[in-house]
């Protein structure tokens, strides 16, 4: 039985496997919505739990942290509304999909441990975690799109998470925030920038 189906050549076979990575670079860059949503969301309640805790000495500054429920559901309903405007799915964009949900899933297991654990010695340098976390993500999605930034940023979180397993809780806080700033808010302002600098 005959097919109609063409047998790729190694070179258009490359040129389809860029076109994906180009088209999943657009879509991610277009917007940058998650790197920057979440980025500045992070940083921000980094900051404030750290003022609040050092300098003001609130008892519940760790309260903060109730707005990563609603940062989900922000961008739940960001990413209902996404998916109905794009008709078209590719593999690649699948994939980097399917990574931020297993590290979703990675962070929200994280969160559970530490409820479990956190009154003892195991869950003093919860941070640490996080920021590997952060490192991997970034460190993937980056060498997916082959997008140095991101990769730079990855690594980056990689040193920052050893370092970070030497200070308290406090200083921890901080290392996060740069964590999220090398990782999340200026690869993902810089991958905008490149992208609306090629569309024009």
């Amino acid at each position: 039985m005959e097919t109609n189906e063409k047998e790729l050549t190694p070179s258009e076979s490359l040129a389809l496997i860029r076109g994906m990575i180009d088209k999943t670079k657009g879509e991610v860059a277009d917007d940058s919505f998650y790197f920057l949503f979440w980025g500045w969301l992070v940083f921000s309640c980094c900051l404030v739990e750290f003022f609040l805790k050092v300098y003001i000495k609130y008892p519940g500054h760790y309260f903060v942290w109730w707005l990563m429920p609603v940062g989900g559901i922000i961008s739940a309903v960001y990413g209902s509304k996404r998916s109905k405007q794009t008709h078209v799915k590719t593999f690649i964009g699948d994939a980097i999909s399917f990574l931020w949900i297993g590290l979703c899933l990675g962070f929200g297991a994280l969160i559970i441990i530490g409820g479990l654990i956190s009154k003892g010695p195991g869950w003093q340098t919860p941070f640490t975690y996080y920021i590997l976390l952060y490192g991997i993500g970034t460190f993937v999605c980056g060498s997916i799109l082959r997008f140095r930034p991101l990769i730079i940023g990855g690594v980056i979180n990689y040193v920052l998470a050893v370092v970070s397993v030497k200070l308290n809780f406090d200083y921890q806080l901080l290392i996060a925030a740069l964590a999220i700033l090398t990782s999340y808010i200026i690869p993902g302002h810089l991958l905008r920038m490149k992208y609306q600098h090629q569309k024009k």
